[in-house]
């Protein structure tokens, strides 16, 4: 499969890395598919990976550098 929108490099200006990227977009999806309010008033993409991808380009969602999740 291949992103071609929203664009890797607009993206990657939203979030400081590939892993933060795709992290991020996974866990907005699944937040998608569980019925969480949509960000944008319009996607181009149907998808919930899509969706998020276009609301992390537009700065909807982002990286909340603070957290840290704490293993038991």
């Amino acid at each position: 499969m291949r992103v071609t929108y929203p664009s890797i490099d607009k993206l990657l200006a939203q979030v400081d890395s590939r892993y933060s990227l795709s992290v991020l977009a996974a866990k907005r999806a699944h937040e998608l598919e569980a019925g969480d309010p949509e960000a944008l008033k319009e996607y181009k993409s149907l998808k919930p990976v899509g969706k998020a991808l276009e609301e992390i380009e537009a700065g909807k969602v982002t990286v909340d550098s603070s957290h840290r999740e704490v293993n038991q």
